[in-house]
């Protein structure tokens, strides 16, 4: 850990090292004052001194007298501002960087670094309704500042402001060219929640409909649609919206099975129910579909087959809730309770394969075996045995 934490601080301080050397001899060169120079020299590589040695604070401290000794120089007094904010000396740093932001002889590119820092330096105080001023006004006269844009998206999702944070992710989108599709289609679906929970159905729809526009693949659309159908009684319509949310992203079928089924019931169509289920099964490995077409399949056939089925697809797919259901299905029925354990034997062994017995105290990294170095973040003791395993 010394080591990693030596090059850390290493490479977090260097480029202000570098800079501060670089001031050093520019600023030696202008002025001609062997006595400066001498002394911001000695002063420059005593704080790179500090830094190999690991001694962070003591270096931070030289590199701050370097940056006040020169205060012409906007990228000396620019580092000098982040460093009072890493401090967390956010009013330092706001004095600092709005004296930068006035001063005349900056160029337009200056400016807009200085800007963008005091809406950080105001950000980081949570002073959001400063930030938001500098960064919108800072977005309207400078295009090229996405920056800007991008801080706007983080205080307007902190405000849920969701309006505005569209507006800008879009605009961020058109500045930059990278999508944002999927977070304005999330923006989007807050405010279909937010319709939908006033009643306000159209508003909720069109709100919907442009999440769709903007992800084609938004899960959270489909849900939210297939509720607000299931609200106003559109049974059909929300099976519709259920199963195309399941089918873009199968992983969230345990979330939609539920009110899904009861809108199938709802519509009479269990033999629809029991295909979508089956379809599922295919595309999702985990227990959620079985388990909603066994307890079909016991409506409609049986506890017998239900049983038999569960017993078929555990052995392939092992879960806990998968054993309750089974003991559920053998006590209703009645059936011979050793082949019942001979099956519950087979799943409970498949899970203790398939389930880490160590895990690392420190970075929680799951191993079947032990250990004495974790293999993922390298730290020495830390893999131990889970509670619940044994030996024996």
């Amino acid at each position: 850990m010394a080591f990693i934490s030596e090059w850390f601080w290493f490479f977090l301080f260097l480029p202000i090292a570098a800079l501060c050397g670089w001031v050093i001899g520019r600023r030696g060169g202008q002025r001609h004052s062997e006595s400066q120079v001498s002394r911001l020299s000695s002063t420059y590589f005593r704080g790179l001194n500090y830094l190999l040695n690991e001694q962070p604070d003591k270096a931070i401290e030289l590199f701050l007298h370097i940056a006040e000794l020169d205060k012409e120089t906007f990228e000396t007094q620019l580092a000098l501002g982040h460093l009072f904010r890493r401090r967390g000396e956010v009013d330092r740093a706001i004095r600092l960087h709005q004296g930068l932001a006035n001063r005349n002889d900056l160029s337009d590119a200056q400016r807009v670094q200085a800007l963008l820092a005091l809406g950080e330096d105001y950000m980081k105080s949570g002073l959001l309704d400063r930030a938001e001023t500098v960064f919108t006004d800072l977005a309207r006269i400078d295009e090229r500042a996405p920056q800007a844009l991008k801080h706007l998206i983080g205080i307007y999702q902190a405000e849920r402001d969701w309006e505005k944070a569209i507006e800008n992710a879009t605009r961020y989108e058109q500045v930059t060219d990278e999508p944002m599709g999927k977070l304005v289609g999330q923006f989007e679906c807050e405010l279909a929640e937010r319709y939908r929970a006033a009643g306000r159905l159209d508003d909720a729809r069109a709100a919907i409909e442009r999440a769709n526009a903007a992800d084609a693949m938004s899960v959270r659309a489909g849900i939210i649609e297939g509720r607000l159908e299931s609200d106003f009684g559109n049974d059909e319509a929300a099976v519709r919206a259920f199963e195309r949310a399941a089918r873009n992203d199968p992983d969230y079928l345990p979330e939609i099975l539920p009110q899904l089924l009861k809108n199938y019931r709802n519509v009479g169509d269990l033999a629809g129910a029991r295909a979508f289920l089956a379809e599922m099964t295919e595309h999702y490995r985990g227990i959620a579909p079985v388990l909603g077409l066994a307890r079909l399949m016991e409506e409609q056939e049986g506890t017998g087959p239900a049983r038999a089925y569960l017993g078929r697809q555990l052995k392939d797919r092992p879960s806990v809730r998968g054993e309750s259901a089974l003991i559920d299905l053998t006590l209703a029925e009645g059936a011979d309770p050793v082949a019942t354990l001979q099956d519950l034997k087979h799943i409970t062994d498949q899970l203790l394969v398939r389930n880490p017995a160590y895990r690392c105290t420190r970075c929680g990294f799951g191993a079947r075996t032990h250990h004495w170095q974790c293999p993922s973040c390298k730290e020495w003791g830390t893999v131990k045995p889970l509670l619940n395993y044994a030996v024996l």
